[in-house]
């Protein structure tokens, strides 16, 4: 078996380590974490403080790269193994959502006294949500899916314009305008389905 380097090496060496992986090479598996472990979990951390949702959402990630390696279709493996982490946080975050409003406690009592309302979710948050359900899904179907691709990208896996232009197979000036497109478009959809809506902020 061709030895695997560990340092230095390119794309075409990752999707080498994805390929044997897809074949059911454990080895693989652990070349390719020695590689991205340290980068994931660092900017991981950087998006969620609680170090424990960190480690089993890093530890999710390279469960599903395991399990999904086969489905890699080419492009910086960086960028598809961050997007695999920020969905995996995503989900972590809507799972803790869930618990927190099922758990009965004083912000419950407060609210059916008629007290404060629970805290507003963070933009971010309401992104990561909208992507599923809500307004901002629904403002996402109406632009063009090449604006849609960019803008999850960016904003929701937490790309940069670089990866964002590898994971797509187009230049960094076109992830870069498209990106300014899609934002656009989708406040004005979002002002069609919900004018009070304003999940992205500023420009891109």
């Amino acid at each position: 078996m061709r030895p695997i380097r560990r340092k230095g090496a390119d794309e075409d060496d990752d999707a080498a380590l994805l390929r044997a992986v897809a074949r059911g090479d454990a080895d693989a598996l652990a070349t390719l974490y020695d590689r991205h472990a340290g980068w994931l979990h660092t900017r991981l951390t950087r998006r969620c403080a609680d170090a424990e949702t960190v480690r089993e959402v890093l530890q999710d990630t390279f469960v599903t790269v395991w399990r999904s390696a086969g489905s890699h279709r080419g492009g910086e493996a960086g960028g598809w193994l961050w997007v695999i982490a920020a969905r995996r946080l995503a989900d972590a975050r809507r799972a803790q959502a869930r618990e927190e409003r099922a758990r009965p406690g004083p912000a419950h009592d407060v609210r059916e006294a008629g007290g404060a309302a629970e805290p507003v979710p963070s933009a971010e948050e309401r992104v990561l949500a909208g992507l599923e359900y809500g307004d901002v899904g629904a403002a996402l179907d109406r632009i063009p899916p090449e604006l849609r691709d960019v803008l999850r990208a960016t904003v929701i896996d937490g790309l940069t314009t670089r990866e964002t232009a590898r994971l797509l197979g187009i230049p960094e000036g076109t992830v870069k305008t498209r990106a300014l497109r899609a934002r656009r478009e989708l406040r004005v959809a979002l002002e069609r389905i919900a004018p009070d809506t304003h999940p992205l902020g500023g420009t891109a």
